[in-house]
């Protein structure tokens, strides 16, 4: 196994209890721009204090595939203590993780979000809306657009708008270890045309009563097919990483660009020489629609030497207000915790991304996001990454709509043996 961050995952799970009852335990995490090694160490510290007893040891997953990275741990009897960001698909199934009870999710706005068979394995301190679409303001009106479409029929027309001024309608990556990054025109699309109508679809396709290539799917990702094939998505960029895509898009390379709510932190936080603003996701009567998912947050192993206590930990961590405002100003995280206020002074973009989420709530327009889920009826480990693929080929013309539906009920059939 790599060393990560100094350490090594301990024996037994990755723990072992120290002298005078000490308990160490693994934590594994991941590092971003945004959030960074001293962000983690500095809020580790904090929980620690909280927890008498408790030492850690970080580790850092090597890729955006901590899920598979702790699998790897798994397979070696290393599986961490504490893990946050990753999937408990699988490692729930297995046994492998603790359930939080009630009296412990007491704290959260959805203490049951993504359940596995009944049980939550994974705290949602996080909800993140997925896409948004972020725009340059300055782009648009050098193109005529006095607002932003709020029908799907408005969105093409102002791609064609935009096309006609000389200017890349919408920026989407995906190049490199990046590859979800293209999945957002689809998410987007599945949740307006399938997800507001049948709420619980993919449940109904784990259950065996959807399939992808129903027409309602078809649709969806046919969508998507045309933007690309009329030159409002442009296909080259999926050779960008997620980096060079939001610089692509900070350079003005691109008046729309769809991405998670985490973008509106780094839009405040380095503005760029233009104006931003955001507005979901139109439908094509206009009616809204947010894709979203809450979780994220920590899952404590079974075998930890001190399950106990690695739980009180995680909760010291998610819980901390401190880290909680830092995770909002730098990763633009929605914090899904009761009675959770923002700083004050958060950005303009941040500030309207929440307004939307918030308005999204209350009228009850909140869906969940494709491929993101997590729990129930969400998709076979591996599959989103084999999505994401074939969402590259809808966009680069290699795939028709049908054909990306047909790969995936394909895909998913490999996935379920």
């Amino acid at each position: 196994m790599l060393t990560l961050s100094g350490c090594t995952a301990g024996s037994s799970g990755g723990s072992a209890k120290g002298s005078g009852g000490d308990a160490t335990l693994t934590f594994l995490t991941f590092e971003t721009p945004n959030l960074t090694a001293k962000y983690w160490d500095d809020a580790i510290a904090r929980a620690s204090a909280k927890v008498p007893g408790v030492k850690i040891k970080k580790l850092v997953a090597p890729s955006v595939d901590r899920a598979g990275y702790a699998k790897q741990l798994a397979a070696s009897g290393q599986l961490p203590d504490i893990m946050i960001g990753v999937s408990p698909n699988g490692f729930a199934q297995a046994g492998q993780l603790a359930p939080w009870t009630d009296q412990e999710l007491s704290d959260f706005v959805s203490p049951h979000s993504n359940p596995i068979n009944g049980k939550i394995y994974q705290l949602p301190y996080n909800t993140q809306l997925t896409p948004f679409v972020y725009y340059n303001k300055k782009a648009f009106a050098d193109a005529g657009i006095t607002a932003p479409p709020k029908t799907y029929r408005e969105l093409v027309d102002d791609s064609a708008k935009l096309k006609a001024k000389h200017i890349n309608p919408m920026i989407v990556g995906g190049g490199g270890q990046d590859t979800w990054a293209d999945m957002y025109p689809l998410i987007a699309t599945v949740g307006t045309d399938v997800y507001r109508q049948t709420p619980g679809w993919l449940a109904r396709k784990s259950a065996g009563k959807a399939k992808f290539t129903d027409p309602v799917f078809v649709n969806a990702a046919q969508k998507v097919s045309r933007l690309a094939k009329e030159g409002y998505i442009d296909s080259a960029g999926l050779s960008r990483s997620y980096a060079d895509s939001e610089q692509a898009f900070r350079d003005g390379k691109g008046a729309m660009y769809p991405m998670g709510s985490w973008f509106a932190a780094s839009a405040d936080a380095k503005p760029p020489s233009f104006p931003v603003g955001v507005f979901p996701w139109p439908s094509d009567d206009g009616s809204l629609t947010v894709p979203a998912y809450t979780g994220g947050g920590m899952s404590v192993s079974s075998g930890a030497a001190d399950v106990g206590r690695a739980k009180k930990w995680a909760l010291a961590f998610m819980l901390d207000k401190k880290s909680l405002d830092t995770s909002a100003r730098t990763d633009g995280s929605i914090i899904a915790l009761k009675d959770y206020t923002p700083p004050a002074d958060m950005g303009p973009v941040y500030t309207a991304t929440e307004e939307l989420y918030r308005d999204a709530v209350r009228k009850k327009a909140i869906v969940d996001a494709f491929s993101i889920e997590t729990g129930d009826g969400s998709m076979p480990a591996g599959l989103p990454n084999k999505a994401a693929a074939g969402v590259a080929d809808l966009i680069n013309g290699k795939k028709s709509a049908a054909g990306l539906a047909k790969f995936l009920d394909e895909q998913w059939a490999k996935a379920s043996r």
